[in-house]
């Protein structure tokens, strides 16, 4: 019997799993093929602390340590951009206060990202203090901690879950495992994952957010531009292998799948994005969609279930779970093995289970 098991090989379920390896044995089942393959693997990689509601806020804030020194750090610097078009004014001046920009003249934003159209801007700003993560890097740090006192199990999507006398049995096709307690960390579908445990649902609702690689200008490099960001979060541009990722940044309510991008959604962003820039979209290289998954009130969802305290959620990341990682599943030990967080209790309080009771 495993101390814990986990449901779910995102960076929710595998950062996680590497901090509760340090309390116990762990395994971890994902159902797909191979780890991260969907909201994880379609992230914009970027660590922007500003970014989020306060409590993601205070996860970021309290993840960035972890992100620049663990391991070698994961940490590259990228920088970040608003931008407004005609009729942001409201949401430009906004989003300058929030994510604290300083704001730019129209020549020091071409200075920064030389396409921007100066005719369609109504103002800027900047701040220095984005990050490329190396996703990938991370991911894999984490799978090694697991690894050392534990399992990693692909192809092990979730049938049948029993509660037992001491703890819990999971079926997949491949694997029958019993743990001590149960970490559900299963994205869009962790809602299904609790019923299935027969623990009340929370009410996690999944949004699809779709993306486009598309060529970067025909002799330009874009590897040193920063990601500029539509006021009123309307698009957004990240340089990405030589090429461009532009997302219309939608939020369409789906049910849990295999996310896909609308081509309408998409071509709707794209000319948003083409509006503001002097250069045409050439050439699309691909395009895909995720899932980014909330709760009703917008905050991570972590900590042992009210009615059961050995069912773990580890939920709602929504676009937050890269960035948020290092600190949310130190928060998820620290709760599950009984410790005073590090996080202020007003934060705790905003995150944990108990308050939907």
């Amino acid at each position: 019997m495993y101390d814990f098991v986990v449901i779910g090989g995102g960076i929710a379920g595998i950062s996680a799993g590497a901090r509760l390896a340090q309390l116990g044995t762990v395994c971890v089942l994902e159902a797909e093929d191979a780890l991260a393959y969907h909201a994880s693997g379609r992230s914009a990689a970027m660590y922007e602390a500003t970014y989020g509601a306060p409590s993601v806020i205070a996860l970021n804030l309290a993840s960035r340590d972890y992100h620049e020194t663990a391991n070698g750090g994961v940490l590259s610097p990228r920088g970040l951009m608003i931008v407004g078009g005609e009729g942001q004014d409201k949401e430009l001046a906004h989003d300058l206060v929030v994510m604290k920009m300083d704001p730019l003249t129209t020549d020091e934003a071409l200075d920064l990202f030389p396409i921007l159209n100066p005719d369609a801007m109504i103002g800027a700003g900047y701040h220095a203090d984005g990050w490329d993560i190396d996703t990938d890097r991370l991911l894999q740090n984490f799978a090694r901690d697991i690894r050392a006192n534990g399992q990693v199990h692909t192809r092990a999507k979730v049938a049948d879950i029993t509660r037992l006398p001491h703890g819990w049995e999971v079926t997949t096709p491949k694997m029958t495992v019993q743990c001590k307690t149960l970490v559900n960390a299963a994205g869009p579908w962790v809602d299904q994952v609790a019923a299935m445990a027969g623990i009340k649902p929370i009410g996690i609702q999944p949004y699809r957010r779709s993306m486009a690689r598309i060529a970067a200008p025909e002799g330009m490099d874009v590897s040193g531009w920063p990601m500029v960001m539509g006021a009123g979060e309307s698009w957004y541009a990240k340089p990405d292998a030589g090429a461009l990722i532009v997302s219309p940044e939608e939020e369409d309510p789906m049910e849990p799948q295999d996310a896909w991008a609308d081509d309408m959604v998409l071509a709707e962003g794209l000319a948003r994005y083409e509006a503001m820039v002097t250069k045409p979209v050439t050439r699309m290289i691909s395009n895909w969609a995720g899932l980014r998954s909330f709760a009703p009130d917008r905050n991570l969802v972590l900590g042992p279930a009210p009615e059961d305290r050995s069912f773990v959620w580890c939920a709602g990341q929504g676009g937050y779970g890269f960035q948020t990682s290092p600190a949310a599943s130190q928060l998820l030990a620290d709760l599950v093995a009984g410790r005073a967080p590090e996080i202020e209790a007003a934060t705790v309080e905003k995150i944990t289970p108990d308050r939907f009771t």
